[in-house]
């Protein structure tokens, strides 16, 4: 399969002559302003259009506009009819539909399943602007208002439903996305290079259920071409040799030893069974079969083997196509995208956006613009494998990193054009802050690697851990004139930083601005285990490091950890003693968030199939994964994150006295719980969702901590993806 071409390589379309558009259009009027009498792309998104390169419709309505397309925006339209989805006619080419920057479940519901009121993606914040599942639905009204008319369908939600998953709003396992909206062609991932080339082929005459050929897309086959070979992965990982080793001081002959397998005379040899594959076939002529649709939903166990299947081909150096039947259909999925080079993402980010919200939203204030008005996206993609996270499953494992020119000029650029703007720049960073140009230190061995973290169980002793070019980068962004302070507000992936003690020291003497944020995510090996995270002790070097510069700087400063409540293989003793953790550190939760379930992630396949896709799935095995997944049971550990709360001590009692730990109430400092109940409090122990947080932030699985002794001040979510 070909890598693609390089971003900007093609020849661009004839409409370039119209030029660049102030905003991509939204309205007639505008298209007529610009002397347009059609769109070529239609992009529709459940996000209000902000045009920045933090919101994904945005980069791709530039990235065409660039390649000489005339592409139209419509943003939030009212799914309850078709006519808003005729405000622009029918494109040239094809409609882009997207659920927007969040997965629109996610968006809308909580980890209890509960509707939320607000949506930071919204103008003022407005709750019930899109639908559930806005994909299937934005593209079914597409067809009824257009029928006959392409659809390529793209973005965070359809990335993660590209293949049968496990929807935990309908506690039911799904079919592909692709084939519930009906679309054409369906591309997942970071998809510019992709986009571009389909976009081009469309033009030239090529429709997009016709293309079949392009990385990081996904489309329905009837059956699978004669020349390409299928390594059949529809069961479950077989047993290996299970004989012993041979015991070299045993009186055996090697003749004999080798006869027998290694084993003792009386022990039977299991031969393990090989997916043959014909010797010198190309591997890009190989597919990998997956447990089919009907399987998966009925076996779990089939369910969490296809999932570490998946997992195990995302890297693009050594992936292999995959192949998952739905009735009669085979849904084909190509390999992911090759990554972005330096120069390509410093294109992107080089387009001639707005920086603003769409004009017509006047002086609505749009939460997630606020957010990020004043921040610089440096680098994508993240190799930390967290089960629980879906930036792996979208942007990949290979960090793609822009070039330090690049980044100063949009600090600049902020500086001078943005409203508002006081000199603080809110952020440098990305996915993670700290992996910017962090890579494997052989190519050929990023290239052939299949493993789901460079950071776990430990670093990779192949991963670069040099942290030189973001320092360099910080100073070089502080410098500039009318920068009064540049802020790092993304997650820190802590046992990076310990690695470069020099980086610790800038990050906490220039770029805190009072708290840092950084994710822990539990205490306890068992549900770290499945979560894929260093322990403690990793926390505990960097407290000293953050302490011992914050104290040299002459600065009063604060760690916010967050932990995960009711993560898959957490129990109800894990949650007491990350509890006890808390009191003892003197820390109290500002806001709590049980796990909550997308789709596609590790952690998800755990929780719905008891099972540990991180190692080889099998029928006998006896490990299973616990999960807490009942109400009461999710909010017992909810509550232990929030001991503090007189409105969760009944509950923390009875828990306690359960697990025998009746020594644990009483009104001393070594207690957890008091003995004693405030008058009015704790009428709430019994209720679905006591002691959840009435806000919410764009990473909701988390918790925000504050120390107790730090400056009241509410605990944030950080940002995902």
């Amino acid at each position: 399969m070909e890598p693609g071409r390089p971003l900007f390589s093609h020849r661009k379309y004839w409409a370039e002559r119209f030029g660049i558009a102030p905003f991509l259009p939204m309205s007639r009027p505008e298209m007529e302003a610009l002397g347009w009498d059609s769109c070529d792309v239609i992009i529709v998104t459940g996000d209000a259009y902000v045009d920045h390169p933090s919101f994904g419709m945005a980069i791709i309505g530039r990235l065409l506009e660039a390649q000489g397309f005339r592409v139209g925006i419509i943003s939030q339209p009212d799914w309850c009819s078709a006519e808003p989805f005729r405000e622009l006619g029918r494109p040239n080419l094809f409609f882009g539909v997207t659920a927007g920057n969040m997965d629109s479940m996610v968006n809308r519901y909580t980890a209890d399943r509960r509707i939320r009121r607000n949506d930071a993606y919204t103008p003022n914040d407005e709750g019930g602007r899109r639908p559930d599942r806005a994909v299937i639905v934005y593209s079914q009204r597409v067809r009824e208002a257009w029928p006959g008319a392409p659809i390529v369908i793209g973005g965070i939600e359809a990335s993660l439903r590209r293949i049968a998953h496990y929807d935990y709003w309908s506690d039911k396992v799904r079919r592909s996305v692709l084939l519930d909206s009906r679309a054409d062609l369906l591309l997942f991932g970071n998809a510019e290079r992709a986009l571009v080339d389909v976009t081009h082929r469309v033009a030239s005459g090529q429709h997009p259920r016709e293309i079949r050929d392009v990385r990081g897309s996904v489309f329905l086959r009837d059956s699978v071409p004669a020349d390409w070979v299928v390594v059949d992965s529809t069961e479950v990982d077989l047993p290996g040799a299970v004989d012993p080793k041979p015991d070299p001081y045993a009186d055996t002959s090697a003749a004999e030893c080798d006869a027998r397998g290694g084993g003792r005379p009386d022990q039977p040899k299991v031969v393990r069974l090989q997916r043959a594959i014909p010797r010198g076939h190309p591997r890009e002529r190989t597919a990998v079969r997956l447990p089919a649709f009907e399987q998966v939903r009925a076996d779990p166990v089939l369910y969490a083997h296809a999932s570490r299947v998946l997992h195990l081909e995302t890297n693009p150096g050594n992936a292999r196509a995959l192949v998952q039947r739905h009735g009669d259909k085979e849904v084909w999925l190509n390999p992911p995208p090759i990554p972005l080079s330096t120069a390509e993402m410093d294109a992107v980010y080089d387009l001639p956006f707005a920086r603003a919200p769409h004009p017509s939203y006047g002086g609505a204030r749009i939460p997630a613009w606020e957010m990020i008005r004043f921040s610089v996206n440096i680098m994508r993609g993240c190799f930390g494998g967290c089960t629980f996270c879906s930036i792996t499953e979208h942007e990949g494992r290979i960090i793609q990193s822009r070039s330090e020119s690049s980044i100063l000029r949009e600090v600049e650029e902020i500086r001078d054009r943005v409203e508002g703007f006081t000199g603080v720049i809110s952020d440098l960073g990305g996915p993670t802050a700290n992996m910017y140009r962090l890579a494997c230190k052989d190519p050929e061995i990023e290239r052939s690697c299949r493993r789901l973290s460079c950071v776990y169980p430990g670093i990779c002793r192949n991963l670069n851990t040099d942290h030189s070019a973001l320092v360099g980068l910080y100073r070089r962004a502080r410098a500039l004139p009318g920068i009064k302070k540049v802020l790092i507000a993304s997650g820190l992936r802590y046992d990076l930083a310990v690695e470069s003690p020099e980086y610790v020291r800038e990050l906490v003497t220039h770029h805190v601005g009072g708290y840092l944020k950084i994710a822990p995510e539990h205490t306890e090996n068992g549900p770290l285990s499945k979560m894929m995270k260093p322990g403690m002790g990793t926390y505990d070097r960097f407290k000293l490091m953050f302490d011992r510069f914050s104290r040299e700087a002459g600065k009063e400063q604060y760690l916010i950890p967050y932990f995960i409540a009711a993560h898959p293989g957490t129990t109800d003793e894990d949650m007491l003693n990350l509890a006890l953790w808390l009191k003892r550190n003197g820390f109290r939760a500002d806001q709590v968030q049980a796990f909550l379930p997308g789709p596609m992630a590790l952690a998800t396949a755990m929780w719905h199939t008891g099972r540990n896709p991180l190692r080889g799935v099998r029928r006998e095995d006896g490990g299973r994964v616990h999960s807490a997944k009942g109400l009461r049971a999710r909010r017992l550990h909810k509550a232990f994150l929030r001991y503090h709360d007189p409105e969760n001590w009944p509950l923390l009692r009875g828990a306690l006295q359960r697990m025998g730990r009746a020594d644990l109430i009483g009104n001393g400092k070594r207690h957890l719980v008091p003995s004693y109940q405030p008058a009015g409090t704790g009428r709430r122990a019994g209720r679905p969702g006591a002691g959840s947080a009435k806000g919410r932030g764009f990473k909701t699985q988390h918790t925000g901590l504050k120390d107790a002794a730090a400056p009241r001040r509410t605990g944030r979510t950080r940002r995902g993806a």
